[in-house]
């Protein structure tokens, strides 16, 4: 399931992916040579995976998967219609949490946010913005997404505090900038080697 949305996304999207994360960087590191700030490579693997998810969430929220059911407005009530561990169950239910769990890391991260309050709201808030739009181009509202969608990101926000609290009690020499970086390297690399697997596959 995992993998057949990676391939549906590079296939529909890949470019637009490319030509705007270009775009984007391109930009960004104009702005801090005019600033003369430093360009840090960790930071900025972290800020191109937050644009290509929005990127990306844009498009799984607006094109992928049209549903024509009818919206749902009682908690709970599509939810409890999947058999647990089914595929359905897996897609609609655990997705819509993984898909949010980015969501929250990234911005608590790029924000410094510390409260789960407020980031309960920021969530709710473009859930509620996610589906509202979708009920006006053709598709359906669904308050399980919503709620689903908050637990995502409540999970994403307390991921980034968990690494911040293990950062915060590292030794001083694993604190070096370096370290992040070759950090950084070995998950990319390690992204790098699963798309590629999966292009392979889907050839």
């Amino acid at each position: 399931m995992l993998r057949a949305s990676i391939i549906s996304i590079l296939e529909e999207i890949g470019l637009t992916i490319f030509l705007i994360c270009f775009g984007i960087e391109l930009i960004r590191f104009m702005y801090l040579i005019a600033k003369k700030k430093k360009i840090i490579f960790y930071k900025e693997i972290l800020f191109l995976g937050f644009v290509i998810y929005i990127v990306c969430l844009f498009y799984v929220v607006t094109f992928q998967d049209v549903n024509w059911s009818t919206s749902n407005y009682v908690p709970f009530g599509e939810m409890l219609r999947y058999t647990f561990g089914s595929k359905l169950f897996f897609k609609n239910v655990i997705g819509n949490m993984v898909m949010f769990l980015p969501y929250g890391f990234f911005i608590s991260y790029f924000f410094k946010i510390k409260k789960v309050w407020i980031m309960f709201l920021l969530t709710l808030l473009t859930s509620l913005s996610i589906e509202t739009t979708q009920s006006m181009i053709g598709r359906v509202f669904d308050i399980d997404d919503i709620i689903l969608n908050l637990l995502g990101g409540i999970m994403g926000h307390y991921l980034y505090r968990f690494l911040d609290n293990i950062k915060s009690h590292l030794p001083v020499f694993l604190k070096k900038r370096i370290i992040y970086n070759i950090i950084m390297l070995g998950i990319l690399v390690g992204i790098i080697l699963y798309l590629l697997n999966i292009i392979n596959i889907g050839v």
